[in-house]
């Protein structure tokens, strides 16, 4: 088998599949390095792994799959110009991360949910099951996406600004940038917290860098933010101790971790795999929904999933921080309702 892929050995549902078309190693992240790239032809990873010229440079690899949504951790314009293709799989987790965000919620609101209007940044493949659910528990909803305004004939979007303004739950759904016309580097900023009109919910299962952790924390000191909902950090895995103490629901990354999530995060990576390399291989996501329920209930949202639990994991061992992510339970997602 002339053929040789590096695999991310926590990536799941994976194993054995390519072993008899390919001669294929299974490494933890911290194996990946250039040595193990070098006589490599193609690398499956997840976010741990940052590819760029340290990893590639003497490296045969002309393909990369990261079975994530994300591709902060893969220089992708290294990747351009020495021809390496690279895949990602959006949208895979998309159900989870909603469901997280509204299991969360329970946890932290004193009144009925549809009494909330909530401020969604960022309305891409997560973003926009939020809202979908979010009008169907009858909740006053505003949506923030400057790109998708700009290019969008509609009344429907409104500025970060206004978000600020009105909002009781604001929730980010954002890629993390830091050049364009939108950085999202620290969108959460001292002067978006200066503008809340109200002691809002802040939730950041998006990006670690969405944050200024510092003006987050000094704002749940100072009574500006009521409560936190955390889900990804900056400086993973060694997480700000302060944040992590006040944060209401405190979780390692985990919010796009169900079954379904990581089986089609899995899928996408392999069906990349075989268009670029000419191969048959199963498919592992066989009967598994491609999208996120259509009609949903607060309490049939609640019912699959308690975030205190990891919560209190977390913060009872929060140097376990991967352990705990690399070990996580998957949970299933939210089924349909019947109506």
């Amino acid at each position: 088998m002339d053929l040789k892929i590096i695999i991310e050995q926590n990536i799941p549902f994976i194993k054995g599949i390519l072993d008899d078309m390919a001669q294929v190693e299974y490494l933890s992240a911290n194996e990946i390095d250039a040595n193990a790239m070098r006589h490599a032809d193609a690398l499956i990873c997840r976010t741990r792994t940052h590819c760029n010229a340290s990893l590639l440079d003497n490296s045969n690899c002309s393909f990369i799959a990261t079975a994530t949504i994300g591709t902060d951790h893969i220089d992708l314009d290294y990747c351009r110009r020495r021809g390496i293709t690279v895949a990602n799989a959006p949208g895979c987790n998309a159900p989870a991360v909603a469901q997280y965000v509204f299991a969360s919620l329970a946890h932290v609101i004193n009144r009925p949910i549809s009494d909330y209007t909530i401020g969604i940044v960022g309305v891409g493949h997560v973003g926009s099951i939020v809202e979908r659910w979010a009008h169907q528990l009858g909740m006053r909803v505003l949506v923030c996406d400057p790109p998708r305004a700009e290019v969008e004939n509609t009344n429907n979007f409104v500025s970060l600004d206004e978000i600020a303004r009105h909002c009781d739950i604001i929730t980010f759904h954002t890629p993390l940038t830091t050049s364009g016309k939108h950085p999202t580097h620290h969108i959460c900023s001292e002067s978006f917290i200066n503008n809340l009109s109200h002691q809002a919910i802040i939730v950041n299962c998006a990006r670690g860098g969405i944050f200024d952790t510092e003006a987050v924390i000094k704002a749940l000191d100072t009574g500006k933010i009521s409560n936190v909902i955390v889900d990804c950090w900056e400086g993973e895995p060694n997480i700000n101790p302060i944040l992590l103490e006040k944060a209401t629901i405190a979780t390692p990354h985990i919010a796009g971790y169900s079954r379904e999530g990581k089986i089609r995060a899995t899928a996408m990576a392999l069906d990349a795999l075989a268009r670029h390399f000419n191969l048959s291989i199963p498919n592992v996501a066989q009967g598994i929904p491609m999208g996120a329920a259509q009609n949903v209930t607060f309490n049939s949202i609640i019912n699959t999933y308690n975030p205190l639990i990891d919560t209190r994991a977390l913060k009872s061992y929060p140097d376990n921080f991967e352990a705990l992510r690399n070990n996580y339970n998957y949970r299933p997602e939210v089924t349909e309702i019947l109506l």
